[in-house]
């Protein structure tokens, strides 16, 4: 992913910025509504993010007013009509993530109507910044539909069972200050413009950090979530270990040491596998290091942490 480029005639947009990718949801005309092309673009995107090596973080928006009012009804129900099965191809990764899930983090921006698919697009993303303006809708039920795209699984899940049943029963919507006293979204701005900002900054946070402690810690908390806590338990002692060894860890304890920031190590394959859960859930990474491959200079290292002041044993 290279500069700004836009995908299935400009429905889906692509713009990178250093280390953070933006993708944007561009049918304003029709309130940004999803029709087949625009998931399946939405689906590439996703997946070439997840699997390049020198992208840390990806934002999700909408072009326009709203984020987006949801499916393309009518756009659907030809592909129903069709008798075929919905299905993505291989270089695609569900954006609602019922089978496979991004390994690296997703924040995503919601403003003005934000209803049905595009609120369980706001769920599928690790966090969630809301414009003032934005209205949430679950409203399928009003439809003689319901929510099928993980909103009865994530919703539940993370506003508790009264409140997701409060609005996908009835079919209200609600506004920014309730999805935050929900616990659904994380940060409020006033607008589109800062929250998309907000956004942003928090996108470039997380790219500063190690990656692959921020992969570790997704894949962590997906496990507790997705399979149980007893299984997210047992593999805490090999992720730690695995991550104990890499490049990653050791420029991390020096950049602490040296009271500096730490510098890209992007990781390697065999460090990424390592630190991956034993149901194979994470997506591989194959990646090569940055850094010289020479011994550590552990004596100028404890050097430096004992004049900079800093604690702590020898790993």
């Amino acid at each position: 992913m290279n500069g700004a480029t836009t995908v299935a005639e400009d429905k889906i947009t692509i713009e990178r910025r250093d280390r953070v990718v933006l993708i944007g949801i561009n049918r304003p005309d029709i309130y940004n509504r999803i029709d087949p092309e625009a998931y399946h673009a939405l689906a590439k995107a996703y997946y070439r993010y997840d699997h390049d090596q020198s992208l840390r973080a990806a934002v999700l928006f909408g072009h326009g007013e709203h984020f987006s009012r949801g499916i393309d009804v009518d756009a659907f129900a030809e592909v129903a009509r069709t008798g075929k099965p919905w299905e993505l191809s291989d270089g695609e990764l569900d954006p609602l993530g019922k089978v496979k899930y991004l390994t690296k983090p997703l924040i995503v921006v919601a403003h003005g109507d934000t209803w049905n698919m595009a609120h369980e697009l706001v769920l599928a993303a690790d966090i969630r910044v809301a414009a003032a303006d934005v209205r949430f809708g679950q409203d399928e039920n009003t439809h003689g539909r319901f929510p099928g795209g993980g909103s009865t699984v994530r919703f539940v899940r993370d506003a508790g069972w009264g409140n997701a049943m409060r609005y996908m029963l009835t079919g209200d919507h609600w506004g920014a200050d309730e999805a935050r006293r929900l616990g659904v979204v994380q940060e409020v701005a006033p607008d589109r413009e800062r929250a998309l900002e907000l956004a942003i900054e928090i996108a470039e946070r997380v790219a500063r950090c190690g990656p692959l402690g921020i992969q570790t810690t997704l894949a962590s908390a997906h496990l507790a979530v997705d399979r149980s806590e007893e299984t997210a338990y047992a593999e805490l002692g090999a992720q730690f270990g695995a991550l104990f060894r890499t490049q990653d860890f050791l420029e991390g304890r020096k950049a602490e040491a040296l009271r500096r920031r730490q510098r890209t190590v992007v990781v390697v394959a065999r460090e990424a596998a390592a630190i991956r859960p034993r149901d194979g859930a994470r997506a591989d990474v194959r990646h090569r290091e940055l850094l010289p491959r020479r011994r550590v200079p552990w004596r100028r290292y404890w050097s430096a942490r004992r004049d900079a002041g800093v604690r702590g044993h020898r790993p």
